[in-house]
């Protein structure tokens, strides 16, 4: 145990969503914390692709603390937030909040913590796809179209169809309305 200790970093993760925000106070909580690295970036929380979260990610080893100011500053979702921390933990990692003490992997109530968060990340899943489900069986049931808006209209498609029947090729049909040769494929021309 003693070794990993002397192995471990303390790495800090900080982040404002908007140009006008500063990430002062979370540097300043976050090195009195001890973080001698500190990932900072300035992106929506609700995008999957931050680059230094991913960053941060990647060069996550064994025994190392990942700290946040407070848990919304890494993550906007029960599901996100359970994916990081549950990889922070499969690459032997720590997670931490400073303002949120429960959420500490290194100890047994931090970790049934964060066990109960997976429970509901899964709820929060099948919710997710009950009521989308039921939204696209509701928008079928009045005749909605599912999906991209076609290419070509059905005037446009049946006068593809008979144009390939009559010799034209793929790719002359596609040339003629702007579209794509799969596109005139997928038309059963």
């Amino acid at each position: 145990m003693i070794e990993t200790l002397s192995t471990s970093r303390r790495l800090g993760y900080a982040r404002v969503s908007t140009c006008g925000q500063t990430l002062d106070a979370q540097l300043e909580q976050l090195k009195a914390d001890g973080c001698t690295k500190i990932y900072r970036e300035k992106a929506s929380g609700a995008r999957a692709d931050r680059r230094e979260l991913l960053r941060l990610l990647k060069v996550l080893a064994s025994g190392d603390v990942v700290t946040v100011t407070r848990i919304d500053r890494l993550v906007r979702s029960t599901f996100d937030l359970f994916a990081i921390v549950k990889q922070i933990v499969d690459a032997g990692g720590q997670f931490r909040s400073l303002a949120e003490p429960w959420a500490d992997t290194g100890t047994s109530t931090g970790r049934l913590m964060i066990a109960v968060l997976g429970g509901l990340a899964d709820v929060e899943r099948d919710l997710i796809r009950t009521r989308t489900s039921e939204g696209r069986s509701r928008a079928k049931a009045r005749g909605q179209h599912m999906g991209r808006p076609p290419k070509l209209n059905p005037a446009q498609q049946a006068e593809a169809r008979l144009r390939r029947a009559e010799g034209a090729t793929l790719k002359e049909l596609a040339k003629s309305y702007n579209v794509a040769v799969a596109t005139i494929s997928r038309l059963g021309a």
